[in-house]
């Protein structure tokens, strides 16, 4: 049961109106026609009142991950949706520069992703590494780049709290 002050914070965040949004994928081959990710953030985002008001598809490389955290930030974004490059592969590199750019981690996303993972996936969730922290005033969420993995963060962890995120880095 959540405790009244979570609710008083929930309750101030929903009168700021609509979060603007940043989402970015973060992916060797996909296009705006191919990203399913952006194409299921896109219109979540709007369908639960907020805005996008950033989006783009970058290779998984860090100077373009770091490049686009501050064009995100620079177009509005208070929230930063990335997904994909959170693996262990040696390409995966999203995380090391996020983890890098946190000013706060909140390691309490990446324990609760892997969690609700383990149920979807098994032990293979141990493979992510999923992150959350805050980047020059603004919350940054990283997520694995399965569109499984994206719907559940979304609809789990970060749609019923993004007001609150928002709200809370802000205050």
């Amino acid at each position: 049961m959540p405790s009244s002050s979570t609710e008083q914070h929930k309750a101030i965040a929903a009168q700021r109106g609509p979060i603007p949004v940043g989402i970015v994928t973060v992916s060797d081959t996909r296009t705006p026609e191919t990203d399913t990710n952006g194409l299921y953030l896109k219109p979540a985002v709007v369908a639960a009142g907020h805005e996008v008001v950033f989006y783009a598809i970058i290779k998984d490389e860090p100077a373009q991950v770091e490049a686009v955290l501050d064009q995100a930030v620079e177009a509005g974004a208070r929230v930063i949706l990335f997904n994909g490059g959170t693996g262990i592969a040696p390409r995966d590199t999203t995380f090391d520069v996020l983890n890098r750019k946190y000013a706060k981690l909140m390691p309490g996303f990446g324990e609760l992703f892997r969690m609700l993972s383990y149920q979807e996936v098994g032990a293979a969730a141990m493979l992510s590494r999923a992150s959350a922290g805050t980047y020059r005033g603004r919350v940054v969420i990283s997520t694995p780049g399965s569109p499984n993995a994206v719907q559940v963060a979304w609809e789990k962890l970060v749609a019923p709290e993004i007001a609150h995120l928002a709200w809370e880095v802000a205050r």
